[in-house]
């Protein structure tokens, strides 16, 4: 079987839909065991899967917005261009990470850092990828990043906050 050549064809073939960061995605897995709260650090408010996983798609001109969860989320490149998602952990560091393509296959992102993608260098086709999250994603989990109190804290980083703002 031929594998699609470009975005269209990967949410065609994958049944994405579209991500409130940007992109598209549809989740693959999520286990059926339970971690309990009690077991949990408070952040999480409430019992959380082991696990999930997802298909993430950019397509040429998208951005995934600058965004956290509260779980660490493990970024994989499976096919088209190279990704470069920007880290924001500590105020005033920002780490580039470049996933695919000549970069790493994948790549963890801590829980709760804020961070946002784009294709790399202007790619101009797609990016196909995934997301795996440990304790297991939740949308209570996820929220997208206020520009102001990003500009305020990583000043120097305008640029990269108000593209992915």
């Amino acid at each position: 079987m031929k594998s699609p050549a470009a975005a269209p064809d990967w949410i065609e073939r994958l049944a994405l839909v579209r991500h409130p960061e940007g992109g598209w995605y549809r989740e693959t897995y999520r286990s059926t065991e339970r971690v309990e709260a009690a077991a949990l650090p408070s952040r999480f408010g409430g019992a959380r899967v082991f696990g999930t996983a997802i298909y993430y798609l950019l397509g040429a001109g998208e951005r995934s917005a600058l965004h956290r969860i509260k779980s660490d989320e493990v970024w994989h490149h499976y096919a088209g261009d190279a990704v470069t998602l920007w880290v924001l952990e500590t105020p005033r560091v920002v780490r580039e990470l470049r996933l695919g393509g000549d970069g790493e296959p994948q790549v963890t992102i801590p829980a709760g850092a804020w961070y946002g993608a784009r294709i790399a260098g202007g790619g101009s086709s797609y990016a196909l990828m995934g997301g795996t999250v440990a304790p297991g994603f939740e949308f209570a989990d996820f929220e997208l990043a206020d520009r102001a109190a990003l500009l305020a804290a990583w000043p120097a980083h305008r640029a990269i906050i108000e593209d992915l703002t």
